[in-house]
Parts: structure tokens; sequence; C-alpha cells
């Protein structure tokens, strides 16, 4: 457990609990999926701010965990899928979901996930919620679609590139962090606040992320370096590097992004380093990670208040 975990610990646990209890199905495969995917563990850093976000906003009641555990299963969900339209065969150290199970399981029960989410909102009974996780689930649908089209396209920009993430990864840590607010009831100001924060936190991992793509290693990452150019992702630090790069170096990641393939990785490695394309792309998640931060300035100041500012910080530093 990270030591922003500690300051929310029981009530991280009663989450935990929670989404344990809630994968019940009759039908066996659903929960040993489902099940499979949850014991990955992870950070879980989607449901630990909604609890933070609403501590910070002065919430007295229960109902965050129950948020909280929706949030994770909308991220679970979209992991099941994206591993299946990603063909990975490795996540957070082991075989994902789709490599042990199949890929037709795999898409059930992330949709057995996504409509267990809706009835969980459904008890909470907050329509202000349930409007920003329905906008929430869509704008992420979209953000998947984009990334598809982006896939294989070395003349993607870095525009594109970053709407996608904005969709993919930082809306839904956004949507954690403004229902967290919204159940404690804050101000329209402050919801809005919480909102922002999400979305730089989450700008500011997925940078880091595919960061670490390339300079990471696999034992850390959970997951092979280099998937994301096998997979023919042109992310930042390939953008970047063909728009600074020779012409040979251009030409070379062009083609590795059309191909989906790694061959040619030692070479297009040295054409990121040359070319400054990780300190580029680390450069704006500090960017992001520092906005998350002043967005938490009209906050009093507790142990959650605290434990957001260090979770930015954490999203720069990581190594996984």
């Amino acid at each position: 457990m990270l030591p922003f975990h500690q300051v929310v610990k029981s009530e991280f646990s009663q989450v935990n609990d929670l989404i344990l209890s809630q994968l019940h199905s009759d039908v066996g495969l659903v929960e040993n999926i489902g099940q499979y995917i949850i014991d990955a563990g992870g950070k879980r850093l989607r449901p630990l701010l909604v609890i933070l976000s609403a501590n910070s906003c002065g919430y007295q009641g229960d109902q965050h965990t129950s948020l909280a555990a929706i949030i994770e299963f909308i991220h679970t969900a979209t992991l099941l899928h994206d591993d299946v339209v990603d063909t990975s065969d490795l996540r957070r150290g082991r075989a994902t979901a789709n490599a042990k199970f199949g890929n037709a399981p795999s898409v059930l029960v992330g949709d057995f996930l996504y409509s267990r989410a809706f009835q969980m909102l459904v008890a909470i009974g907050n329509m202000d919620i349930m409007r920003i996780i329905a906008n929430t689930t869509n704008i992420i649908s979209e953000g998947e679609v984009q990334q598809l089209i982006n896939a294989g396209n070395p003349d993607a920009t870095e525009e594109n590139y970053l709407e996608v993430i904005r969709k993919k990864t930082a809306q839904l840590f956004d949507a954690a962090a403004e229902t967290g607010a919204v159940l404690a009831g804050a101000s329209p100001t402050q919801q809005a606040s919480m909102g922002r924060y999400g979305h730089h936190l989450g700008m500011a991992f997925q940078l880091v992320d595919d960061a670490l793509d390339y300079n990471g290693n696999t034992e850390d990452l959970g997951k092979n370096v280099g998937d994301d150019l096998a997979e023919g992702k042109p992310t930042l630090p390939l953008i970047y590097a063909m728009k600074n790069g020779t012409s040979n170096q251009t030409t070379l990641i062009r083609s590795a992004i059309e191909e989906g393939g790694i061959e040619q990785m030692e070479a297009i490695l040295d054409a990121i380093n040359v070319t400054g394309a990780l300190d580029y792309t680390m450069s704006l998640a500090k960017q992001h990670a520092e906005q998350a931060q002043l967005c938490l300035c009209d906050l009093p100041d507790t142990p959650e208040r605290q434990a957001m500012l260090d979770l930015a910080d954490f999203a720069i530093q990581r190594k996984s």
C-alpha cells in the first residue's frame, strides 16, 4: 500500500471488500474473470481519488466507498476491452484476461462490470453523479475509437495524441475527483476545481506511462517494453522524435508505426533519446502535475489534501 493510501486505509479496505462482494454472479465464468483481473491489484488510484476528494470536501457519509468501487469497475471494464482490442498478453506482470480466458469472455465480463457499476449508481441515487459517469463512459469510448483510428498512422499529431489521452485516461480521473466533491455537497466552484485536478493528474499519469514504455523495464512495468510501438500507437515520444529527428530517423519511426514492429527498437530508442523526446514528454507531465496541485489551493489543510498533493508528485516520479 502506497503512503497516500494510508490516509484513508480503513475506507480503502471497505472499497476492496465491496468490490469483491459486487463481483458476485450466478455465472461462474463471470466471477472467475472478474476475480482474476481484480486480484491483479494495481494502484487503484481512481477509487482512491474518490475517497480523498470526498473527504477533502468534508463528506460525512458512507456512499463514497460505493462510488469508489463504481469507478474501479468502470476502469476494470475498460482494461478488459483494451486488452482485447490491443491483443495484449501481459498486464501487471501476468497474463491478461483475454490471453487466459479468451477474447469473447473478456469482452462480455467487461460489459458485466459496466452494467454492475450502473446498478450501483442507481442505488446511490444522485442524478448529478449519474450524469457525470454516463458522460464519462461515453467519452472514454470515443477515445478508444480515436486511438484505434490513430493506430498505424504516423501522421497523427501531438494534438491528436493529447485528445486521445484526455478522453481515454484523464476523463475517468476527472470524474473520480469531481463526483467525490459532488457527493460531499461541495460548491460548484469546488466541484469544478476537483474535476480539473483529476484531469491534470490523469494527463500526467498517461504521459509518464507513455514515456516509461521506452525507458522502463518489463519487471517494473508489468508489461512488455515497446508494447505501444508493437501495436502501432503513435504516442508522444514517437511523434516528437519524428518531428525533431533526422530524415532517416523519421523514416524509421514512420515505418515502425505503420507496420507495428519492434525489430528496429534499438535504433528507435536511440532516436527518441537523441531528440530529447522523453525529456519533452516528462516536462509536459510535470506541467500537468503542477497544474493539478494548484487546483487544491482552496482546500483546507488536511491529511487528504496532502495525500492529493503527494499523488501528483508520485505521478511523475514513479517507475511503473
